[in-house]
């Protein structure tokens, strides 16, 4: 008996280590959907040893591909959202050269873009500024002249250099020497050997440009171009309606900070009520999250914090100042972008000995409400609608638990 019990306890220690084991890969390629062999050692040899469940898992709840090789890992994701604020809820994935860096604005992501184009062209170790050179060469090509690209100035190096710190993070490049601030400061430079294994997985869409470009005609819009890429394939059956509702409302769980039933699409939204709890315990069981169901709608949280981009709160000046942003909305609601600017110039008179020495100077407070509405709107906590002083800020469901509460003092009850 003891004999069994042993081997019984055994088998129950591995199938525990070996759902571990995925549970780490799921999350690290949500966090970044390359592993390959040389950065990422140890996940690598995970994701092929679980290769047969992890593809499972994916296709069943996502509909993502993960194409697992000899040297790399990827989990070819696409996510492109719907509903009456597709745009809002576009404007929380934007992309980061680094954590603390801003996200990436229209002219940098059409640096990326460029960027990849040359490097695919490019000797298998190149400087930085010889990048910058052929990039402003690609933009000169027809099509681009509404984006004016010189790297001439230091804002433009930074958006560069942006682009840059996203491909080192990928493991595209690898840096060799030099660094990227000096290219900024147009003081120096830098030099990358470039892994042609990672960069060749980078594109990741439903179906390949070449196959949709002769259906766009000569001129087509952005818009046309991104739909055209990510169509779903057709639906012939009640089955695959709902695989495919299924598989939108999983990739909006799993990439949003919080999901609203008001932005849903009706169909999602009727789909995700009624399958709301065995939805998120598969997601929670398989990414090692942990499901909020809400009246006003779902998040999936991450008790390790991790799988963010942003996040709320933070440290420094910035991070407090967000924080006590945030405050004010949960108690004022919708407010101007101007208000805000207003509170944070009264917020600098009395947190100045603990920011940064430069917050009462004049316009200071701009760049600290940027950088709060950046954080706030990328974690699904407020919407913004609008530019300039007079863009609208409204506080969403969430927001409230940074709310702070007066305290309820009761007294010894009557015996």
């Amino acid at each position: 008996m003891t004999r069994f019990a042993t081997g019984a306890a055994i088998t129950d220690a591995l199938a525990a280590r070996d759902a571990h084991d995925r549970v780490r890969v799921v999350r690290a390629l949500l966090m970044r959907p390359v592993l390959s062999v040389d950065g990422d050692t140890d996940l690598f040899r995970a994701a092929r040893r679980h290769s047969d469940e992890l593809r499972a898992w994916f296709d069943r709840e996502t509909g993502w591909r993960l194409v697992v090789g000899s040297q790399t890992v990827r989990l070819m994701t696409s996510y492109v959202p719907s509903g009456p604020t597709a745009e809002t809820v576009a404007a929380r994935h934007a992309a980061r050269g680094r954590r603390s860096d801003p996200p990436f604005t229209r002219r940098r992501y059409v640096l990326l873009c460029l960027l990849l184009a040359v490097l695919e062209r490019a000797d298998p170790q190149v400087a930085l500024g010889q990048l910058a050179d052929e990039v402003v060469l690609a933009a000169r090509q027809p099509g681009l002249e509404a984006v004016e690209f010189t790297l001439g100035r230091r804002d433009e190096r930074s958006d560069m250099v942006a682009a840059i710190r996203l491909l080192l993070g990928y493991g595209v490049l690898m840096r060799v020497a030099g660094d990227e601030d000096s290219y900024v400061s147009a003081d120096g430079d830098a030099l990358y050997d470039i892994d042609r294994r990672v960069l060749s997985t980078i594109l990741s869409t439903v179906h390949a440009p070449g196959i949709v470009a002769g259906s766009l005609g000569d001129t087509p819009e952005i818009g046309d171009i991104e739909e055209a890429l990510h169509r779903p394939p057709p639906i012939y059956t009640d089955g695959e309606t709902n695989r495919q509702l299924r598989h939108r409302v999983s990739r909006r769980l799993l990439c949003d900070p919080v999901v609203y039933y008001d932005e849903l699409p009706e169909a999602e939204r009727n789909y995700l009520v009624s399958q709301r709890v065995p939805l998120t315990r598969r997601l929670a069981e398989g990414a090692g999250l942990v499901p909020e169901l809400r009246a006003e709608g779902i998040a999936l949280a991450d008790p390790d914090d991790a799988l963010t981009d942003v996040r709320m709160p933070d440290q420094g000046t910035d991070g407090h100042a967000t924080l006590l942003l945030a405050e004010y909305l949960t108690a004022t609601g919708r407010a101007t972008v101007g208000d805000l600017r207003g509170q944070v110039r009264a917020l600098a008179a009395t947190y100045h000995a603990y920011w940064r020495k430069t917050v009462r100077e004049v316009g200071a407070e701009n760049p600290l409400v940027d950088e709060a509405l950046n954080r706030l709107v990328g974690l699904g906590l407020v919407r913004c609608v609008g530019t300039g002083t007079d863009a609208v800020v409204t506080p969403l469901p969430a927001l409230h638990r940074f709310a702070v509460a007066s305290p309820v003092i009761r007294g010894r009850e009557a015996r």
